[in-house]
C-alpha cells in the first residue's frame, strides 16, 4: 500500500504535467528530481530569496516558488533567453515572484551573502566539476546558515569494457568527462569547502520515473537516450544529490 507521503509527492508533481512536453523538458524530469531532492533535504531549506542556478526553461523556478517557502526565485541561465523564460513565468502567474536572468554561472552579478538558498537541477556538472568553482564562484553569494542543493547526472560506478565504449558513444566525447560518482563529488566539495560547510552527498531514487517522463515526450534526444539506456547504460547511470550548508 502506498504511503500518504508518497501519494502527496506524486500529486505535487502531477500538478505540472502540462510542462512534461518536448517543448519544455530539456532532459529527465526536473520536477521529479527537484521534488525528491527537496523532500530528502533539510526541512524548509528552500526559503526566502532563492537562486535557481542553470534553471533551463524555468520549470524548477516555478515549482520552487509554488511548493516551498521561497519568497523570490531568481531563474538564472546561460542557454535560455530571459525573455522566453519570462513568458513562461507570466503564463504561470508568477511574474512578481520569479525573476528571469540571462547570465554565466561563473560570473554572477549578485551581492555576496544575498541568497538564503541555491538550487540547481541537471546543470551544475556543465560548469562546476573543477576546483575553485564552488568555493569562489557560488558559495560567496550564500548567507551563513544558507543551503545549496544540487542534482546532477552521474555514475553509480566507472564504466569498463563494452559499457565504457557505449557510455562514450552516448555522451559524445568530452561530455563523458562531466559524469562522476557520488564519492568523486563529495571529495571535490570537501576540498573546496574545507571547514566552512556541512556536506552530504546521496543518490536519488526517482531516476526511472524521471527518465520515463523524458522518454514520453518523444523528443528526438529522448528517443536516443532511451535507445542507449536500454542497451545497458541504465545499470551505471545515476543522479547525485548534493546538500551543502554554509556554516
Amino acid at each position: 500500500m502506498m504511503t500518504e507521503r508518497k501519494v502527496t509527492e506524486m500529486d505535487r508533481c502531477e500538478k505540472y504535467r502540462k510542462y512534461l512536453t518536448k517543448e519544455d523538458l530539456m532532459g529527465p524530469s526536473s520536477f521529479r528530481l527537484l521534488d525528491e531532492m527537496l523532500t530528502k533535504g533539510p526541512s524548509d531549506a528552500c526559503r526566502g530569496r532563492v537562486l535557481d542556478l542553470g534553471c533551463g526553461n524555468a520549470l524548477t523556478s516555478i515549482f520552487a516558488v509554488n511548493e516551498t517557502s521561497a519568497k523570490t526565485v531568481y531563474a538564472f541561465d546561460l542557454w535560455i533567453c530571459a525573455s522566453d523564460n519570462l513568458r513562461r513565468i507570466r503564463e504561470a502567474g508568477l511574474e512578481d515572484k520569479v525573476i528571469p536572468i540571462h547570465g554565466d554561472a561563473t560570473d554572477m552579478p549578485f551581492a555576496h551573502d544575498w541568497f538564503d538558498a541555491v538550487i540547481s537541477v541537471d546543470s551544475y556538472h556543465y560548469f562546476g566539476g573543477r576546483k575553485g568553482v564552488f568555493s569562489d564562484k557560488l558559495l560567496p553569494f550564500v548567507r551563513k546558515g544558507g543551503h545549496v542543493m544540487i542534482a546532477v547526472p552521474g555514475l553509480k560506478k566507472e564504466p569498463e569494457g563494452e559499457l565504457r565504449a557505449l557510455f562514450e558513444a552516448w555522451a559524445e566525447g568530452d561530455d563523458a568527462l562531466l559524469f562522476h560518482t557520488p564519492r568523486w563529488w563529495k571529495d571535490l566539495l570537501k576540498e573546496e569547502c574545507k571547514d566552512t560547510c556541512d556536506i552530504t552527498v546521496t543518490e536519488c531514487e526517482c531516476a526511472d520515473a524521471a527518465w520515463k517522463e523524458w522518454f514520453d515526450t518523444g523528443h528526438e534526444f529522448a528517443l536516443r537516450d532511451r535507445e542507449f539506456l536500454s542497451k545497458g547504460l541504465d545499470s551505471i547511470l545515476d543522479f547525485v544529490f548534493m546538500y551543502i550548508r554554509k556554516r
